[in-house]
């Protein structure tokens, strides 16, 4: 035994226990929302007009290395979003006859949106029910960012790593 130790007497006051570290300090408890999401990847969103060709649609693609471009008119509405599937169900329908024809003729006009305070979980199941794969992020009819699958998915297993080392760290003291 340590010689510090000494033995509780008679009419000793319990002492406070304090815990400097648990569950509730050291995982996080709020859930995990759009706008988090685009804090931490950046809002940066590539459009294109309607009466752009699908050629030119596929060097931007190819160039930004992203798999869809937001449609927007002169004045930055949303009308529609193309993605590589787009392309490539054209390119099956019409083949060498693809690239000349508009982004209007091929884009898909019903888009599914998000908002910034959308739960990441709600949106993830989303896009998976309507096996789409890019979601534009809206806020008072502007457009505000743009989330992929790889997006959210890549961002919650962020979340569990930082949970694990937390509960590593409890465990350990």
């Amino acid at each position: 035994m340590p010689s510090s130790y000494q033995a509780p007497h008679v009419g000793d006051q319990p002492k406070q226990a304090s815990h400097s570290q648990s569950v509730d300090s050291n995982i996080a408890q709020e859930t995990a929302t759009v706008e988090k999401l685009i804090a931490r990847k950046g809002s940066t969103v590539y459009t294109i007009s309607p009466k752009d060709t699908i050629s030119t649609a596929v060097k931007i693609l190819r160039d930004r290395k992203i798999g869809a471009l937001l449609v927007t008119s002169t004045e930055g509405g949303l009308e529609g979003i193309l993605s590589e599937r787009d392309i490539v169900r054209k390119l099956a329908e019409t083949p060498g006859q693809t690239l000349p024809q508009t982004v209007a003729d091929n884009m898909t006009r019903s888009v599914e949106i998000c908002a910034p305070a959308d739960p990441l979980v709600t949106v993830l199941r989303r896009m998976t029910e309507g096996r789409f794969r890019h979601m534009p992020v809206m806020s008072r009819g502007e457009i505000c960012g743009m989330l992929t699958v790889g997006d959210v998915v890549n961002y919650r297993l962020q979340e569990l790593e930082y949970e694990a080392l937390q509960l590593k760290q409890m465990i350990v003291g």
